[in-house]
């Protein structure tokens, strides 16, 4: 063989086989039909990759061989790998999903007296800036699609029924990245996730967190979603969120309690608002009573959340007289608050800590 053939058989490109998981059932069923099979063939092999999680072709075992090595020939199982899994010493489980391009994300198995909840991860890395949270500092490398991101709650399901003996009970996007920066695919994994033909959870047991972004929460409100909506907030004083937030710089706190608003009109559900209190920066009165201010746009509750350090910087957790102190004004004001606290902290998998300490080189620290 001449030097420019071995040349160009080490150099050209070999064509990428397509995820199964991004055919709908329609499609699949277009497939077989043109290979000159039986429709109802995408049906099983559909649920299969669904309500099964199905990690590969060779485990069909109501599929024949000769189907199972066509689809081989065309497709591939793009599904994720629980890379390592660290155990807390009350019982939370952090995992670092390794994924098919071998980046990773990292989800939280959270247990508590009668809850079992996975916190899941939307984005490798994230966009925004949010000073006192870990994850900000990691480049968004992509964005995760509907199967990496259903793959995560079936992985924490299998280790509830392995580790705990109950099911899975709730699942909240507060892992890595902004959800609504990934809007199509967190929708869709939703959809896979309560779907008959996938987990069938119901959608008042899922909470999508955001940093808020106004024409996202509206696009939400008009689609006419079922699942809750939990808005990460920490001052409703724009100043001091500015510095806590950036992206408050381009939708204030204005904009956000009118999508707000038009959320509530559209769906008549309360928003849950998550809010750290930090000593010097938010723990006085001023800042507690413009958060009941904003309280009364529409029907909400506060979760008032353990700080968790991610560093020796400036973010320090307040005294707790400051936490007694915002809980008794909002109660005064008919206002729901609950005192959250931060579960895994030493292995680093409480709110703000996940970061990828076990597979940093996968990300880019920003400088």
């Amino acid at each position: 063989m001449e030097t420019a053939d071995i040349y160009y058989l080490c150099t050209m490109q070999v064509p990428t086989k397509t995820d199964i998981r991004q055919l709908s059932l329609a499609e699949l069923e277009a497939f077989f039909i043109a290979q000159g099979d039986k429709k109802f063939r995408a049906k099983q092999v559909y649920d299969w990759l669904w309500n099964k999680s199905l990690k590969n072709f060779d485990d069909m075992t109501n599929i024949s061989l000769s189907t199972r090595e066509m689809l081989k020939a065309h497709f591939v199982i793009n599904h994720v790998r629980v890379d390592v899994m660290q155990h807390s010493v009350d019982g939370t489980i952090k995992n670092a999903v390794k994924l098919h391009d071998d980046k990773i994300v990292e989800s939280v198995l959270i247990p508590t007296e009668k809850r079992i909840t996975a916190c899941v991860s939307s984005q490798v890395g994230c966009s925004l800036d949010c000073n006192f949270c870990a994850t900000a500092r990691l480049k968004r490398m992509r964005n995760l699609q509907p199967d990496e991101i259903y793959d995560q709650v079936v992985a924490i399901k299998e280790e509830a029924e392995q580790f705990f003996q109950r099911p899975l009970t709730n699942i909240v996007f507060m892992g890595m990245g902004e959800p609504l920066l990934n809007y199509a695919n967190v929708l869709a994994a939703i959809e896979k996730i309560t779907s008959p033909e996938g987990l069938g959870m119901a959608p008042r047991r899922i909470t999508l967190s955001t940093v808020g972004i106004p024409k996202m929460i509206r696009r939400m409100a008009d689609e006419e979603v079922k699942f809750n909506l939990a808005v990460s907030l920490h001052s409703a004083i724009n100043e001091t969120r500015s510095r806590l937030m950036p992206i408050n710089d381009k939708s204030p706190l204005e904009e956000l309690a009118e999508a707000l608003v038009y959320w509530y009109q559209k769906t008549q559900r309360r928003v849950t608002y998550e809010y750290v209190i930090w000593q010097g920066i938010n723990d006085d009165e001023r800042h507690a009573r413009a958060l009941v201010k904003f309280c009364r746009h529409i029907p909400s509750k506060v979760n008032i959340i353990q700080y968790n350090p991610i560093d020796e910087g400036d973010f320090r957790q307040a005294a707790q007289e400051a936490v007694d102190m915002y809980v008794r004004i909002l109660e005064e004001n008919g206002i729901v608050a609950k005192v959250r606290r931060s579960r895994g902290q030493d292995i680093d998998a409480a709110c703000g800590q996940l970061a990828n300490k076990n597979e940093v080189a996968t990300l880019v620290e920003k400088k």
